[in-house]
């Protein structure tokens, strides 16, 4: 089985680094270098104890999951979305610019993952996420050569949210959409229909209610 999945990994950089070049593979292995030093929360760590930590610091193979009923959330909490209208605009350096509706967002191939959210001062929620891979997106979209970030957008208005990540973090589905949550349909104070799961970063860059992702290439 170990065997299987480093071959899987080894192919997926490769694929990463024809599509996105040599910098993102390099970024990928000092990723996974800079994970090994982590802090390992040990099972029973209390979420409480963990809200001025920086998520990027913790490994937190052994945490358990918190009931949804017990998350909290900051920031816009009330956007109600029209699913009729709604699409799930991916633009930028594609040759395919791609507008998805919500069932066919449903139909592509799901990751999910436990990831921990630290609003820092505030509150940390563990829940295990599921939704879709922004890399195999912006496959889809046939991407032009050299992207170094993704940009995610949430609705336009009064708390419009916007963040940056580097290409690398996608490539490694660090970076993904997430429809659901613990079992159940994200809940609309927590940004249905989707909304951004960035692993290592705060939760004040987790935009909420997510209808663009743009790829594009930052010149040096």
């Amino acid at each position: 089985m170990n065997t299987r999945r480093s071959f899987f990994k080894m192919l997926f950089r490769l694929t990463a680094g024809m599509i996105f070049g040599l910098n993102t593979v390099l970024s990928l292995a000092s990723g996974a270098y800079a994970r090994s030093k982590r802090l390992i929360l040990p099972k029973g760590t209390k979420m409480t104890s963990l809200v001025d930590k920086n998520p990027a610091d913790l490994d937190t193979r052994h945490l358990e999951v918190i009931p949804l009923k017990q998350f909290e959330t900051m920031g816009l909490t009330d956007h109600d979305t029209d699913l009729d209208t709604w699409r799930l605009k991916i633009t930028g350096s594609v040759q395919k610019p791609l507008n998805l509706s919500y069932d066919q967002v449903l139909e592509l191939p799901a990751i999910e993952r436990n990831v921990l959210l630290i609003c820092p001062g505030f509150f940390t929620n563990h829940g295990k996420w599921k939704g879709i891979s922004v890399f195999e997106l912006l496959r889809l979209a046939h991407p032009e050569s050299g992207i170094t970030h993704v940009t995610f957008r949430g609705p336009p208005g009064r708390y419009t949210k916007t963040e940056r990540f580097p290409i690398a973090e996608v490539a490694a589905d660090k970076i993904f959409l997430a429809y659901r949550v613990n079992g159940q349909v994200l809940p609309r104070k927590h940004g249905f229909p989707l909304r951004v799961v960035a692993e290592d970063h705060y939760g004040s860059e987790w935009v909420k209610y997510v209808y663009e992702v743009e790829a594009y290439k930052v010149e040096n």
